[in-house]
């Protein structure tokens, strides 16, 4: 095998992208659009949902718990109050939508307070949307403990208490996101300067140049997955800085995190290009990858824990997760990102890369034809 010849063909392919910007721009925009998107979309804190009180107690006490709500309002903001004086007034527009919740403060609240007959405060929610309703019941949760509370210390020994210490300042979803969409935007190359572009080429009959050269196999195997590990290296580092950028991540910048980023998404990139060259070396139609794309970028992406964490998931998709490339790379870039780690919380993830890309490489040597 002549290394001259594997870097003339990964020059011929280079040139050939590098005339045309518009792909690698397109490889970039819609990783980069959902990197935005979901990011600001599922990684706030909700706010301004409004929430209907029903006070049928009037009293003093009854005012007390419309204070803390309140309180809520004007503190985390997750509630718009809005005051009702009937009860199935407000679970009729709760059914309707105009409203997220009703808290009840029933007609004998302040009796059984005075009474100590475990006063109750009624919570209707609308469940269907879970995250809010969630939200919603964590929050009257936190003001009925308040409330609960003992207004004197007692002389005895206190509660076990619980003492938080987070490693880490505060991480919004749009960091959480990064790795993901970097590792989005390394397989959409994977597919279109790889998958596409060869069938595309071999539809062409550009490849019928490569077959009367005595360029062999293993070379002309190794010369496209490299032309194509280039472009994947490019788009990658592209998107990681700008989406840094963007999200506010700033452990890329340190040189040692920044070459470590450079071997994560190298290695990243070698694995799935060679996946799809290995997945198109035998196809003709040109039509396939673009049937394709759509079912391996769901197979391949929301398993991998980008969005969601593996340990939420069932067991059959958790196995698809350990074969899953992007797991690794996810795995790998957010600690890089987020943590700042150093090479022990990458070696494993590159490792399984590279043996992933070593499989795929040798699958492509035996199934690659030398003629037409």
């Amino acid at each position: 095998m002549k290394i001259y010849r594997v870097a003339a063909l990964i020059e011929r392919d280079m040139r050939k992208f590098l005339r045309s910007p518009a792909q690698m721009m397109a490889s970039m925009v819609f990783p980069l659009l959902q990197l935005v998107v979901l990011g600001y979309a599922f990684g706030g804190h909700i706010k301004g949902v409004t929430v209907a009180v029903v006070d049928q107690d009037r009293t003093a006490e009854s005012r007390e718990v419309k204070e803390m709500i309140a309180g809520i309002r004007e503190g985390p903001q997750t509630f718009n109050v809005r005051e009702y004086n009937s009860l199935p007034d407000a679970i009729d527009d709760l059914k309707a939508g105009f409203v997220r919740g009703v808290i009840s403060i029933p007609h004998d609240f302040s009796r059984r307070v005075y009474q100590q007959d475990r006063p109750q405060i009624a919570l209707v929610e609308d469940n269907t949307d879970q995250f809010i309703s969630a939200e919603l019941l964590e929050r009257v949760q936190q003001m009925v403990d308040q409330m609960n509370a003992p207004a004197v210390a007692s002389r005895l020994a206190g509660p076990v208490q619980l003492s938080i210490v987070e490693m880490y300042p505060y991480i919004e979803y749009i960091k959480y996101l990064l790795a993901g969409s970097v590792s989005l935007c390394i397989f959409v190359v994977a597919m279109i300067g790889g998958g596409i572009t060869f069938i595309d080429d071999k539809s062409r009959g550009l490849h019928e140049g490569y077959l009367v050269t005595p360029i062999s196999k293993a070379e002309l195997v190794l010369g496209l997955i490299g032309a194509g590990t280039l472009k994947g290296i490019m788009a990658g580092m592209a998107l990681i800085i700008t989406g840094s950028l963007i999200s506010g991540v700033t452990g890329i910048w340190n040189p040692i995190q920044f070459f470590y980023i450079i071997l994560v998404i190298a290695v990243a990139s070698t694995a799935m290009i060679s996946f799809m060259f290995l997945l198109m070396v035998r196809v003709d139609d040109p039509l396939v990858p673009r049937a394709i794309f759509g079912v391996l970028n769901t197979l391949l992406f929301f398993p991998s824990g980008a969005v969601y964490p593996i340990a939420a998931f069932p067991w059959w998709l958790r196995w698809i997760a350990v074969i899953d490339p992007f797991t690794y790379t996810v795995h790998a870039l957010r600690n890089l990102t987020l943590k700042s780690t150093g090479i022990e919380g990458i070696y494993v993830d590159v490792l399984a890369l590279s043996g992933f890309a070593a499989l795929n490489i040798l699958g492509c040597f035996a199934l690659f034809k030398r003629q037409l």
